[in-house]
Parts: structure tokens; sequence; C-alpha cells
């Protein structure tokens, strides 16, 4: 079994961030959990710093303040590189990315494939607890993304993913800039674009039951405008 580490950016996420860890080491208690805080003023970050005083498998990063997701998950990927993880995986904190399908992604990984994508929009895939708003969104946002990019894959706004050490090493994570939706599309742009073999597997997302959504209206348009960015540069 591969050495794993799971990445989870937090920002107000103290109702939610012990229940996702043991819910984690429940289904893959093997695996280390990088926690990385954006100096949430609930308390998250104490939390944290609690649950890896009490478990070796759990870690935090602590940042000055709320500086994305985006960032966070890069911040936690360098992390995850130096200390020699082999697979790295992106979870949101918030309990809507379930545990239960790790073992499918990373049998995907053991089975060749480099990206894993936890995907919504394949059979056996879909959402519970949205309204019709963000499912306009986030399938509007994958089929224009998908049209406009030229890539087969259903689900680009999935932030559910596994990644081959290989791929972070090989795409330029310092030339990534995008936040939200945008940064799910350009990260898995940058690997198919290097051609790595992205391969989704089925999940059902839960939106979220604590806490507040991070989604607005900036990040979708932000998503959009860099779409057509990453055309021109490819």
């Amino acid at each position: 079994m591969s050495r794993v580490l799971v990445v989870t950016p937090t920002y107000n996420e103290r109702d939610n961030l012990e229940r996702f860890v043991e819910s984690l080491h429940d289904v893959l208690p093997e695996a280390h959990v990088l926690v990385v805080d954006d100096a949430s003023p609930d308390g998250t970050g104490k939390i944290a710093d609690r649950l890896a005083g009490r478990d070796e498998r759990v870690s935090v990063l602590h940042r000055s303040g709320k500086l994305g997701i985006g960032s966070a998950y890069l911040e936690g990927f360098r992390h995850g590189l130096r200390e020699g993880y082999e697979v790295l995986v992106q979870m949101d904190t918030d309990l809507s990315h379930d545990p239960r399908y790790l073992p499918d992604m990373l049998a995907a990984i053991e089975r060749g494939a480099d990206v894993v994508l936890g995907s919504r929009n394949i059979p056996g895939g879909g959402v519970d607890g949205w309204g019709p708003g963000r499912h306009f969104l986030s399938k509007g946002g994958s089929i224009y993304s998908r049209t406009i990019l030229g890539l087969p894959l259903k689900d680009l706004t999935s932030g559910y993913k596994a990644w081959r050490r290989e791929v972070l090493e090989a795409i330029d994570l310092g030339g990534v800039r995008s936040e939200g939706y945008s940064f799910q599309i350009e990260m898995t742009w940058r690997a198919v674009s290097r051609g790595f073999q992205v391969r989704e597997v089925p999940i059902v997302f839960v939106d979220r039951r604590a806490g507040k959504s991070k989604m607005s209206r900036q990040i979708f348009i932000e998503a959009v405008l860099m779409v057509w960015k990453l055309r021109f540069e490819g």
C-alpha cells in the first residue's frame, strides 16, 4: 500500500473536523492527514492541534489568514512531496466527501491511473442536498469547461481527487493561481496536458450539514475566465 497523505484545508470547520478525521481513519487507518488551517476565528486550528497532539497520523499547517483553498492545497501538496508521500488526496473537511470512496480511488491509482477524480457526473455518482442553482453551477461549469478545453472528463469541478506524486512533481505548482472551481479545473487540465492518465470513479457528494459554504459568485466568474486563459495557453 502506498503512503497516503490526505490534505484538507480548513476555515471555520470546528463542527466538522474531528468527525472528518475519525471517519477517514475508520475507512483508511494507515492514512495520514494534513490540516491546512487559514487562521480560523472559530478555533478550528486549536482543534487540529489537539488532534495532532494525540495522533501521530495528524499534522497541521497554520497560515496567517484566509488565503484561499487553492493556495492551501498547493502548500499542502508541497509539504507532502517533501515528506515523501506517494499518493496525495484532496478532500473537503465538511463531510461532503465521503471517505468510503477512498479505497476505490486508491485502487484506481494502484491499477495505473495517475490522477483519480471523485465524479458526481458518471453512472453511480450524484449529489445529495443541493438546490437547482448549485446543480446548474456545478454541472454547467463542467460542461462549459469540458467543451472549451476539449477534455473527456465529466466532472471537472470536483474537489475530491487522488494524485500520484509524480504528477504533482511534473506540474508547475508555482504557476497555479486559481481558487475554487477554477483551481480544480486548472489542476486537472495541467495533468492532462502533460500526458498523465486521469480516471473518474463515482461518488455521491453530500452537501455540508454544519458550517457555511465558501462558494461565491466571484469564484464562479473566476472559473469562467480561467477556462479561456487555459485554452489560449494550451
